[in-house]
């Protein structure tokens, strides 16, 4: 059966919403170390995820240990005392309770789980590694405990979460945020299981929305095909009737120029000023980086963005991407393409954009 929601997620940023510089320093201070806690957290879940799971297979046990994972008490050939979700959180609760809220150890522990299924066999096929988390790992929490309020002067939202004061800091945000913020609040929509994270310095409110799929009169049958092309990044057809979105000067010529103008600056930086060392000689250099990303991202979602358009207005339930895994796959082989054709990315936003308005994507 089709699901009728999606989930959206929007990364925010949070500011401690306390005047006294003191208690702020000691809020972050306690955010931080959650963080730690959770990294190390979520390692040991999926350590014993994996134990658990290889530990019948291990020829050197004897055979008493090659038996189920399941509660004892009701298999007999079961070797565990609990039932298998709940291995893991004893787990959590004996290392870490006191040291991060339950409420945050509980999500880790329900999230990787879950991953750990999708994932599992792929683990034993030997396809993929044991997955390793990173030092910011988000810190998940239920959506009910996120209870928002509008400031005073209405611009922004304020919420207290595991007795901390936090406040979003949109400032001029384009996106819609602001505007699933306020549905959230009056209720229009659900807020699911949402994260805090702790990156480079600042603080981000990950927060997931489920809502309805957009309504729209589309016909299964009509099939828009969607080529990803050099010389245009999207070649749509429906039919006899063909459009093509953005193009090759537009696209790949600018972000080349954005690259040379990189490489003549990090040639320069060694005769920059310095004062504080690598990071102010390197400080022009950070700043394109950021221009590239920030350019092929907002590239990228204008011409996703341009082809759901054209779908919803041909009535076109079904996207077909044409010879995809063939592209990809010479993409690999040409270090030029892998590094500047951004397929993945385009693909990843039409996906996302697709399902929003309830189109089915094939691929092939």
């Amino acid at each position: 059966m089709e699901q009728k929601t999606i989930i959206l997620t929007r990364k925010i940023q949070l500011l401690i919403d306390c005047d006294d510089m003191e208690q702020r320093k000691a809020y972050y201070q306690q955010i931080n170390d959650w963080q730690w806690n959770s990294f190390l957290a979520a390692n040991i879940v999926m350590t014993n995820l994996y134990l658990q799971d290889r530990v019948k297979d291990i020829i050197y046990f004897t055979e008493e240990i090659k038996v189920k994972l399941a509660d004892y008490t009701k298999d007999e050939a079961g070797i565990l005392n609990t039932s298998r979700m709940n291995t893991t959180y004893r787990t959590l609760s004996s290392h870490f309770l006191g040291k991060i809220p339950s409420a945050i150890f509980s999500a880790i522990n329900n999230q990787l789980a879950s991953v750990y299924g999708t994932e599992r066999s792929a683990y034993w096929k030997g396809e993929k590694s044991l997955r390793n988390y990173r030092r910011n790992i988000p810190m998940p929490f239920v959506g009910s405990l996120l209870k928002l309020t509008n400031d005073s002067i209405g611009r922004d939202y304020r919420f207290k979460l595991f007795q901390i004061p936090f406040k979003t800091y949109l400032g001029k945000d384009r996106s819609d945020k602001k505007v699933l913020l306020q549905r959230a609040l009056v209720g229009n929509i659900k807020v699911c299981t949402s994260a805090l994270q702790l990156d480079k310095g600042k603080l981000y409110l990950l927060i997931a929305f489920e809502m309805e799929k957009e309504d729209h009169p589309l016909k299964d049958y009509v099939i828009a095909e969607v080529s990803l092309a050099i010389e245009h990044p999207l070649v749509v057809s429906f039919g006899k009737e063909n459009f093509q979105i953005g193009n090759k000067e537009e696209f790949l010529y600018r972000r080349l120029a954005i690259q040379a103008a990189r490489h003549r600056i990090q040639r320069g930086s060694t005769y920059n000023r310095s004062g504080k060392g690598r990071k102010r000689k390197l400080c022009s250099l950070e700043d394109y980086n950021k221009k590239e990303k920030n350019y092929v991202d907002s590239r990228l979602h204008l011409y996703s963005r341009r082809l759901i358009d054209l779908c919803i207005k041909n009535q076109a339930g079904t996207l077909l991407l044409v010879n995809q895994s063939q592209k990809e796959e010479i993409a690999k082989e040409d270090g030029f393409l892998l590094r500047n054709w951004s397929y993945y990315g385009l693909k990843d936003k039409i996906k996302y954009k697709a399902a929003k308005a309830g189109i089915m994507i094939i691929e092939e």
